[in-house]
């Protein structure tokens, strides 16, 4: 589960990173809630792994979370969010 929350917060990052390119913006749209259900997958696999195997979801937590902080702060800059 870890390896998961890891993998798909590097695929939420690349997706913000594709959407802060001009005219492609509206990927946000797409990659927001891709990178919310991966926050999720990440919160409980942190909750669910022990003290000493926590790295690969912590990074997922980050990741995941940075990748929505900043998608909706292209779209608000964007004007893609009224």
């Amino acid at each position: 589960m870890q390896t998961l929350s890891l993998v798909w917060g590097i695929l939420a990052l690349v997706g913000m990173l594709v959407g802060m390119f001009p005219c492609l913006g509206a990927l946000n749209w797409l990659n927001i809630p891709f990178a919310l259900a991966g926050l999720v997958v990440s919160i409980i696999a942190l909750a669910t792994a022990g003290p000493s195997s926590r790295t690969g979801s912590i990074v997922g937590t980050t990741c995941c979370a940075i990748a929505t902080g900043l998608g909706l702060l292209r779209l608000a800059i964007g004007g893609g969010v009224l």
